[in-house]
């Protein structure tokens, strides 16, 4: 099996080792797993692709590349340059650092890539470990991916759902804020929404006097709506979501088409 790993948080990233293990555990002794990733870190890029401007390859050793762009940039690299046209059987990204359940999703570079596989037709699945006080003391704090990780993704490309008339499935998994030996299972649900969470702006002032804005983030241990992903994830279950990029609204297109056509 060939497998392209991608992720958002950089090259260097610590859960980016963790799923290099995953990857090579999955794709066996005669399997290859192809690295090509960002060289600085991406997060909150979404499916950003680097249209307008070219960005620098560099390779750092066997199999291993690191791209000036984001992780959509990434996947396009690795399929249409790195591996000369030659298809992987998957593509895996992450392992974030901290979750993409619920209104993460829309913002994720991790989710990015993964979405972008989907529409080159290559199965993929995006792979993130939620941070909390149950595992970011720990010494490992990405021990619930790196302890389960491989063997998710095997049974997910067992007996999950794949392809798609249109849009293909791709896979969002969130592992949750707990050591290993607290993971209670495996959940499938929809992404959720944490109603009180939002990004926003927090204004500094530099010394030469110019204005700057940081993006902030809003909390995180808010929980979603039961059986949905975030909810199962501070619960202790590792989350499933399968998704499509299709944003249509189909619950709403008879009703749309009677009172507007």
């Amino acid at each position: 099996m060939r497998i392209l790993i991608t992720n958002d948080d950089g090259i260097n990233a610590p859960g980016l080792k963790v799923l290099q293990a995953i990857a090579e555990e999955v794709a066996g002794p005669d399997g290859e797993v192809w690295t090509v990733a960002p060289a600085f870190e991406q997060s909150g890029v979404g499916h950003c692709i680097s249209y307008t401007h070219p960005f620098m390859m560099a390779e750092l050793g066997e199999r291993r590349f690191a791209a000036e762009g984001s992780p959509a940039d990434c996947v396009l690299a690795g399929l249409h340059d790195v591996l000369g046209g030659q298809k992987p059987d998957l593509v895996l990204s992450g392992v974030n650092r901290g979750n993409n359940s619920a209104e993460n999703t829309l913002y994720s570079g991790t989710i990015g890539a993964a979405i972008e596989a989907a529409l080159q037709g290559i199965k993929a699945i995006a792979l993130s470990q939620y941070y909390g006080p149950g595992n970011r003391d720990l010494e490992d704090p990405f021990e619930a991916a790196a302890s389960t990780g491989a063997a998710l993704v095997r049974n997910l490309l067992e007996n999950g759902a794949w392809g798609g008339e249109d849009y293909s499935l791709f896979y969002n998994v969130n592992f949750p804020p707990v050591a290993a030996a607290d993971i209670r299972g495996i959940k499938v649900g929809a992404q959720g929404r944490r109603p009180t969470t939002f990004f926003g702006v927090e204004p500094h002032s530099a010394p030469s006097g110019r204005r700057f804005l940081w993006i902030k983030g809003g909390p995180q241990d808010v929980p979603t709506r039961h059986g949905t992903d975030a909810h199962d994830n501070l619960a202790g279950y590792t989350s499933v979501t399968p998704m499509r990029c299709d944003l249509t609204a189909h619950d709403l297109l008879a009703t749309l088409k009677a009172r507007l056509e």
